[in-house]
């Protein structure tokens, strides 16, 4: 897949759930009326990836609450399955890994989203499992970031998000912004105009770098 391809749009009635959705990956879990912290990671697919507890991946019903139970301002109703981190999974689990650093727990479990509520939408949880078109570069854009552009991914993150890192690490990359990982949280980078290539994400950071 070429870095400047075309590809689909989310619709435009979701793109701001999807760019929510995207900029939140730690929320609380309700599962049998329990509720716990969870860290997730999103899939290429769309669906998400967390280190679960065996009593999550047992139940049935299960809310996801954005970005926590108190101040939710997206709730998705998901469908939870576990997978081992071997073969296929290896890659899902270290992307995890990469994001968030140690898992809490042993077991690794894919989250579907069946359906979620946003800004008083109701949205099909296929819609919002939108796939990212640049998952097959997302990686060597990375690294391009990582290697030649920290100065720039430490201003921006300073000036976009007020946060200081001394080593930012670039770990992912869509159309709608750059994950930056710092010693203790993920930054979300949140793109002024669609990333569709490698120069995107390098004009996107001289964006966000610049004083308001």
């Amino acid at each position: 897949m070429a870095d400047d391809a075309h590809h689909d749009t989310p619709d435009p009635a979701i793109e701001d759930a999807i760019a929510f959705l995207r900029g939140h990956l730690s929320g609380t879990l309700r599962f049998d009326g329990d509720f716990r912290p969870i860290k997730v990671v999103i899939a290429p697919d769309g669906s998400l990836v967390a280190s679960a507890m065996v009593a999550m991946i047992r139940s049935v019903d299960l809310t996801l609450y954005l970005p926590d139970e108190e101040e939710s301002s997206m709730h998705l109703h998901v469908s939870i399955d576990e997978f081992t981190d071997t073969g296929d999974g290896a890659v899902l689990a270290d992307r995890w890994r990469m994001y968030h650093g140690d898992p809490p727990d042993v077991r690794w479990a894919r989250l579907t989203i069946d359906a979620a509520r946003f800004n008083g939408l109701y949205i099909d949880g296929e819609a919002l499992m939108w796939q990212n078109p640049l998952a097959l570069s997302e990686g060597k854009i990375c690294r391009t970031l990582n290697t030649n552009h920290g100065d720039l991914m430490r201003a921006a993150c300073l000036t976009h998000a007020q946060i200081g890192i001394e080593k930012p690490v670039a770990v992912g990359v869509d159309r709608f912004g750059i994950d930056v990982r710092g010693a203790f949280e993920i930054v979300r980078l949140d793109g002024h105009t669609e990333i569709r290539n490698e120069s995107d994400a390098i004009s996107t950071l001289q964006a966000l770098a610049k004083p308001r």
